[in-house]
């Protein structure tokens, strides 16, 4: 019996990695052994790059905070400790854009937690 080299399941999972390629410059596109390669990093470093993401947005919006409640005689530490203890719950991420787009109610915010 003679042995399958390249059919259609072959070919098929080939072109998969091909297509995730895609796009990639050199022979890191149409190789199919360097495109496995290449493909396996990318997909490597999508996966670590959205976890990476999220520690990346956290420290813009603790230094946007930080900035804003600097104006107010405040530290970032500080006026998240003051939030903790009159126990206002507000996210990072929705301080920074109240910092950003509404400064009056912040300042609201930081007038009241600093009495």
């Amino acid at each position: 019996m003679p042995r399958a080299k390249g059919g259609f399941k072959t070919r098929r999972r080939r072109n998969k990695w091909l297509k995730v390629t895609k796009g990639f410059r050199g022979v890191a596109n149409n190789v199919y052994k360097n495109a496995r390669e290449y493909g396996e990093r990318a997909l490597a470093f999508a996966y670590k790059g959205r976890k990476l993401k999220k520690r990346d947005f956290r420290s813009l919006w603790i230094t946007r905070i930080n900035a804003a409640v600097r104006q107010y005689g405040l530290s970032y530490s500080k006026f998240i400790g003051l939030l903790n203890a009159k126990n206002i719950e507000v996210d990072r991420k929705a301080l920074s854009e109240l910092a950003i787009r509404n400064p009056q109610e912040f300042e609201a915010l930081v007038k009241q937690v600093k009495d």
